[in-house]
């Protein structure tokens, strides 16, 4: 696998990027109204995940899942490599996100995370961590499964960052029916989607949207972890069995990682 940092670079493809564009534009115009009234009706309805699953595949994801879906009372553990990964997760387990509180900054991003009932959370605000850590032991009431990016951040796709332990904390003890799920996203170039440290998201985006080939990934649905008080070792483990299911070494200095 190449590094990003060797690899060669595509020239921007603004026709391709320019039809992606103007086929999300439609797929929103076609799926908002109706979403709009099935929220409006008081009903959950699929059409957030109808436009995950046709946003990822107009930008070219193709996704598989390995495994079964997550129960509902799930907190899913995700390697974070791209973000595709939310794209890949909503359409393949219908799940909602933890999401760092940035992401409301861009009407439309916040718009789109707000459909898919997003949890937001100051990562960088430390004494908001008890604040964090109850808002996601509530959560486990709701209808979706709810998935966590542990590394913090996107790594270069090569290996796994340090998984952060805090927000563990909100499932010890364990809530009646919970569930701790690991998750592998398995991407089959990762080293040339990732967004790698260093590089600007808008340049990212225009060099994924600019292939032709697909972007392939499998999600792979590992086998639950046994909760328990010790939230460093749940977070030990989820990290070694993603790193195993990926077959590449577990951690990488933190230098690698970028915003996301």
């Amino acid at each position: 696998m190449a590094s990003p940092s060797t690899a060669k670079n595509p020239a921007t493809n603004w026709p391709l990027i320019g039809l992606r564009l103007v086929l999300l534009v439609l797929l929103l115009a076609l799926l908002a109204p109706l979403h709009v009234v099935v929220r409006g009706l008081g009903g959950r309805g699929p059409v957030a995940r109808w436009f995950l699953r046709g946003a990822g595949f107009i930008m070219g994801l193709r996704v598989k899942r390995v495994g079964p879906a997550p129960p509902r009372r799930s907190l899913l553990l995700v390697n974070h490599v791209s973000w595709l990964d939310i794209l890949a997760m909503g359409s393949a387990t219908g799940c909602a996100f933890v999401s760092k509180v940035e992401v409301r900054d861009h009407p439309l991003t916040k718009w789109l995370a707000d459909q898919r009932d997003t949890l937001y959370i100051e990562r960088q605000n430390r004494r908001s961590v008890d604040a964090q850590i109850e808002a996601i032991r509530r959560r486990f009431d709701h209808h979706l499964p709810l998935a966590l990016f542990p590394e913090g951040t996107t790594s270069d796709g090569t290996r796994l960052l340090p998984f952060r332990s805090p927000l563990l904390k909100a499932i010890t003890p364990a809530p009646p029916g919970a569930h701790l799920i690991p998750v592998a996203l398995d991407f089959e170039e990762a080293a040339a989607i990732a967004w790698h440290a260093g590089e600007p998201g808008i340049d990212n985006v225009k060099r994924v949207l600019s292939r032709w080939r697909p972007v392939r990934v499998t999600v792979r649905m590992l086998d639950p972890i046994e909760i328990s008080d010790d939230r460093k070792a749940m977070a030990r483990e989820a990290q070694a069995r993603i790193a195993d299911a990926l077959g590449f070494s577990r951690t990488a200095p933190s230098a690698m990682a970028a915003p996301s």
